[in-house]
């Protein structure tokens, strides 16, 4: 049996019940997913006749023609399917029965991958796990619908929470939620967001591994249920300039047990020494690991688009501040619910919904784990709303802006220790590598408002 050391769930069991239940249900075919090192998601077809062999000698492909995984010298690596995470697929037609489960990148030898993007994330957990501390997660997943890929064409002219005739996509919604659930993946709510065609869908909390897992599912139904419609949707960063662009809001906890490891009752915040430090930590090493949370040129147009944009607007965070109910800082402690401990939790605003979560959750659980260990103290609650100091003000209390592009991100993780140790040598050397390709090619690309700006002058 190929099997991995981190697995601790009884595997033969979960196998044995995926090899009955495609047979109970006529699965014909599965589809093995995994993730690049950008977090695009990938897949191979097999026929339930070749399941079992999956299960224990692997399905190999080859790592050099995917993004990050392996030189040409070392092409060959093997698919392990989780049994654990098998799914029928509710958009595809019974009589042609089609299930997907994710899949862990091993090498020939059957260690896991380095440059996997599930295996780092399961190494920062195995490290939270050995602090007594599980990780939860509970994301907020924003995005657009446009007429075609072509152009940003909204569908409606709908804005934050409209439940009027100008929401003509409730159906997409709707339809979109019960093909989550038949997968598995609950949700908490819906609505239509500030922007025209915005649209949020907040995910339930469930720990961090499965949580990434369900992002990846949750992009994918999304853009299948668009297509059945004859739209398009898409996860942009910031697609029009006018207005808000989407964001990635993640509520993080740790927990002890089923204990609420952030949860004091005596503190003015119900906020824990563990959460304080936890969240001290996260603020202190925010900038160095923002190339990951933020990964694409256009993240940055959202991140700074409420200072320099035409029409200054949103709550994208750009200051490293934290506030209780403070929408402007970058991290916000949710107003606690009595007699519910179990939700304390931080909310960190400034992901967009475009990344890799498996590196998102890594660094950010990696961030949060440092400030436990080195004991950080969390700094003073920022009650302003930071867009409105002046630069001076700012200086005098010392916030510290967020990076204000791709390429000043990269120069902070490119000396950041703690995302090194998060991701790998190998990964982080690779993520660097492609990152700084991309912001050479958007710095030396000619674009239409230096077009429309100055060759009429100049």
């Amino acid at each position: 049996m190929l099997t991995t050391p981190w697995q601790e769930h009884d595997v033969d069991k979960q196998q044995e019940y995926v090899l009955r239940t495609v047979e109970e249900r006529d699965v014909r075919f599965v589809r093995l997913w995994f993730t690049d090192v950008l977090g695009f998601l990938k897949s191979v077809a097999i026929t339930t006749a070749e399941l079992e062999s999956a299960f224990t000698e692997g399905i190999g492909f080859d790592g050099s023609a995917v993004e990050g995984f392996a030189r040409v010298q070392e092409a060959d690596m093997l698919l392990v399917p989780d049994a654990a995470t098998f799914q029928v697929l509710p958009w595809r037609p019974e009589s042609q029965g089609v299930s997907r489960m994710f899949c862990d990148v091993l090498t020939p030898d059957g260690q896991p991958s380095t440059a996997d993007p599930r295996y780092v994330l399961r190494r920062m957990l195995a490290r939270a796990a050995d602090m007594g501390f599980t990780f939860y997660v509970h994301p907020e997943m924003e995005f657009f619908l446009f007429e075609s890929a072509d152009s940003p064409v909204p569908l409606d002219a709908g804005s934050y929470f409209d439940m009027t005739p100008l929401d003509v996509q409730q159906d997409f919604r709707r339809q979109t939620i019960t093909t989550l659930e038949r997968m598995g993946i609950s949700v908490e709510f819906s609505h239509h967001e500030v922007g025209p065609s915005q649209h949020e869908i907040d995910l339930r909390s469930t720990d961090a591994l499965t949580m990434a897992d369900n992002i990846m599912t949750f992009r994918l139904v999304v853009k299948e249920t668009a297509l059945q419609r004859g739209i398009y949707a898409t996860f942009m960063p910031k697609p029009l300039e006018r207005h808000w662009g989407s964001a990635m809001h993640l509520h993080l906890s740790l927990f002890e047990g089923d204990t609420n490891a952030f949860h004091d009752a005596a503190d003015p915040y119900h906020l824990s020494p563990t959460g304080r430090a936890f969240t001290a930590g996260v603020l202190r090493h925010a900038r160095e690991l923002t190339a990951v949370t933020n990964q694409w040129v256009n993240s940055y147009k959202r991140l700074s688009a409420r200072l320099h944009g035409p029409q200054p607007s949103g709550e994208a965070p750009v200051f490293v501040t934290w506030g209780h109910s403070n929408r402007s800082a970058l991290v916000r402690i949710p107003m606690y619910k009595p007699r519910k401990g179990t939700s304390t939790r931080i909310e960190y605003r400034a992901p967009d919904p475009a990344g890799n979560p498996y590196l998102t959750f890594a660094v950010l659980l990696a961030a949060g784990l440092k400030g436990i260990e080195e004991g950080y103290e969390l700094p003073e609650e920022s009650e302003d709303n930071t867009f409105e100091l002046t630069a001076a003000e700012r200086a005098a209390s010392g916030i510290e802006r967020l990076p204000a592009s791709l390429g000043e991100a990269l120069s902070l993780m490119e000396s950041s220790e703690l995302v090194a140790d998060a991701l790998g040598e190998r990964l982080f050397a690779y993520f660097l590598a492609n990152k700084r390709r991309e912001w050479d090619e958007y710095s030396a690309h000619v674009t239409a408002f230096e077009l429309d700006r100055y060759l009429p002058l100049l």
